[in-house]
């Protein structure tokens, strides 16, 4: 039945887009004074192509769009893409693609960020500094072949500007409503010229936030964050690269984005007005991440093929202090909740790849990770009474646990022409994980200390092997259609904080998927469009259960989803370019035993609307005034797998106006201008909501 809707839509957009060229390929005779879209080069299968004829789907932003919407951190970037979205919070940025979740155990998201080759995959720490990007490359669909394990929903690559002998940089400033500020630069140029560059570039925000505590112990959703970046290129000849980066990240967020009611409250008693300004909290509430990677990038262009090296290093510390209960007034007040952890990891990728431009292309791979993951103090300080109500004292339920993990993995794939106008593209990745654990629990009267109620130790391990096929056809010069196939995988893991069982009680599966999509893409000189349909099957899927105290690994056994994608960018004059896109998705459990007689099959996969859309108008006057307005959208989204707490669809504006004059950027802007109420999630007691309306201005200056 599925397969049927597939195919019945997927002829439907082609016919739709059939009747929507041909009118524009006869105005293309007609009108000659409005700019051709220009091509785009990517390097999305680690080998240069234009977008257009690559067979999946692909968004692309260069810096001039990016500077233009003002998008300048990763959760801006993911709100433009069509069945994407991200939920920032105390828990880092926890992203949803497709039906596709955050994986509660392991923190890992289903799309992973690449910067100068370094991952970025736990939802802790994700984020990246655009002060110096050439471009942001968006790979929806899984992406394993070639980028990992981990890749299940997709990739963000991020690629940064190559420099210059001329020096160049930029500085700039934002001030905007609740005291945020933000400061961003970049600077890079020769020290030797035409063989040795470097560039640095950082940014800085703080915001007060919108919420305000007015309980002395505890702060409102402050937030600050610092990211900073330093690079030395080294091109002593044509065919030799070498690049050595640094980068760091220091993040710190207080308190949720929103509040939390007594047990009993109903859905329609929460509104974002009682979460601005209350006494909400007893105890303060802040994590602290401190990430620290450097990578270092080889490669040497032989005649015919280029060997390329990437070793990476990533370090990352977050120490994070929780109320108790979120609540004041409680048997809970002056207690909390803790999660204090450090990750270790190591990568290194050797690959080669063919040089042709045209006819076979192909690139093929060893890769390696290690990593370590220390879990400090997990758990949280609770009150304890025996069967008769007398209370015996304050506890400490705490979960100490060290998980060791390393991959080993083999991969390729050769781009191949079949006569003048087919293209077969075939991929694979093999890959072994091994993962350990070794894990004390405590639960002790606060402020003591004495031996583990309980212990695991343990190991486990995964083999799996990734295929990928797509075949591409040329419709004319301008158009392509694909279809393709692939599989994605998230690995399993282990229960950080279990009280009972054994290796296998307290383990979960690797979530895997089955990926179909079909495709089309191509521009005129005043239109650029590319609508796919995808279908995907999932099993495996990576949840979690609670008896009432605590969370529990388990694997869901099925879902699937399926649904449509179209972007389009259309250069209305010279000075006016219209751009759009939209995501329609149904994603669903098949078979998901929840216990106790309770099951899901059926429901909405939760954190995953039923559209998004995006629209948007930009205007560019000769003289230096420019100007937007963007329009973002949301369509209805479940909170839980019962689906009894559904978000209605909401709808937010955006508008930037400026002037440019020489190097100088001047611009003022306003967010979600109508002041839209609209909750990010809700678990039952606890609420959290999209910010309310902001409004700022900025300078930037270039050199």
């Amino acid at each position: 039945m599925y397969l049927k809707k597939f195919l019945l839509l997927y002829c439907c957009m082609c016919f739709g887009l059939h009747l929507l060229t041909v009118p524009l390929w006869a105005e293309e005779t007609e009108d000659k004074t409005v700019a051709e879209m220009e091509s785009i080069t990517v390097t999305a299968n680690k080998i240069e192509e234009d977008v257009q004829k690559i067979p999946q789907s692909i968004t692309v932003m260069d810096e001039a769009f990016l500077e233009e919407k003002g998008i300048t951190d990763v959760p801006d970037v993911i709100r433009e893409i069509p069945n994407m979205v991200v939920q920032e919070g105390l828990s880092g940025n926890s992203v949803s693609f497709r039906g596709l979740n955050s994986s509660t155990f392991t923190y890992n998201n289903p799309v992973v960020i690449y910067i100068d080759g370094v991952p970025v995959i736990n939802q802790y720490g994700f984020d990246a500094s655009l002060a110096n990007v050439e471009r942001v490359e968006v790979l929806r669909g899984p992406q394993g072949t070639l980028y990992g394990k981990d890749a299940i929903g997709g990739v963000i690559n991020i690629v940064t500007k190559e420099p210059e002998n001329q020096w160049h940089g930029m500085v700039g400033a934002e001030y905007g409503s609740y005291n945020y500020m933000q400061g961003i630069f970049n600077l890079n140029g020769s020290v030797i010229k035409d063989s040795l560059f470097m560039g640095i570039n950082g940014k800085y925000e703080q915001d007060d936030g919108w919420i305000e505590n007015t309980n002395p112990g505890a702060d409102g959703n402050e937030s600050d964050q610092q990211q900073f970046s330093g690079y030395l290129l080294y091109t002593p000849t044509d065919r030799f690269t070498a690049k050595l980066t640094l980068s760091m990240l220091n993040q710190s967020n207080s308190w949720i984005n929103g509040y939390k009611l007594p047990a009993g409250a109903d859905y329609s008693d929460f509104n974002r007005d009682d979460a601005e300004k209350g006494n909400f909290s007893d105890m303060s509430t802040e994590v602290d991440i401190d990430c620290f990677s450097q990578s270092l990038y080889l490669s040497y262009a032989f005649d015919s093929a280029t060997l390329t090296s990437i070793s990476t290093h990533r370090k990352q510390d977050m120490d994070g202090d929780y109320d108790g209960d979120y609540l004041v007034g409680t048997d809970y007040d002056g207690l909390k909740q803790f999660n204090y952890n450090e990750t270790d990891a190591y990568t290194q990728e050797l690959r080669i790849s063919s040089n042709n431009k045209s006819g076979i292309r192909w690139v093929a791979g060893l890769y390696i990770d290690s990593e370590e993951f220390e879990q400090k103090p997990l758990g949280m300080q609770y009150p304890s009474y025996d069967n008769s109500g007398a209370f015996n004292g304050n506890f400490d339920y705490n979960a100490v646990s060290e998980i060791d993990s390393t991959t080993y993995a083999a991969f390729g794939q050769a781009i191949v022409p079949l006569g003048e106008r087919f293209e077969l593209t075939l991929g694979g990745r093999y890959q072994h994980i091994d993962k350990e654990i070794d894990l004390n629990l405590y639960v002790l009267p606060v402020g003591t200390t004495g031996f583990p109620s309980f212990s695991l130790s343990g190991d486990k391990d995964w083999d799996v092997f990734l295929p990928k096929a797509a075949l591409s056809y040329a419709l004319n010069d301008n158009w392509h259609t694909y279809i393709s196939y692939s599989q994605g995988y998230m690995p399993g893991g282990f229960n950080p904080i279990p009280s009972s069982g054994t290796i296998e009680d307290n383990s979960f599966e690797p979530q895997k998927s089955a990926n179909y999509e079909i495709g089309i893409k191509g521009s005129l000189n005043k239109l650029r469009l590319a609508a796919n349909l995808f279908y995907m099957d999932i099993e495996d899927i990576h949840i979690f259960k609670s008896d009432g105290v605590l969370l529990h690994t388990s694997n869901a056994d099925s879902g699937h989803s399926q649904g449509v994608e179209l972007e389009l960018a259309y250069q209305l004059t010279n000075a006016v370019e219209l751009t759009g896109s939209i995501g329609l998705i149904e994603a669903e459990y098949d078979n998901y035993d929840a216990g106790d007689g309770i099951s899901y099959d059926g429901k909405d996969i939760t954190g995953t609307p039923s559209y998004t859309a995006t629209a948007g108008v930009s205007y560019k006057h000769p003289s230096g005034l420019y100007g937007r307005v963007d329009m973002r959208a949301a369509g209805e989204t479940s909170f839980d797998e019962a689906n009894l707490y559904e978000e209605d669809a909401y709808v937010v504006f955006d508008a930037k106006i400026g002037y440019l004059t020489g190097g100088w950027d001047f611009y003022v802007y306003g967010k979600n201008l109508t002041d839209e109420e609209y909750f990010i999630s809700f678990d039952g007691t606890m609420a959290e909501f999209g910010p309310p309306m902001t409004i700022g201005v900025g300078l930037r200056y270039r050199f």
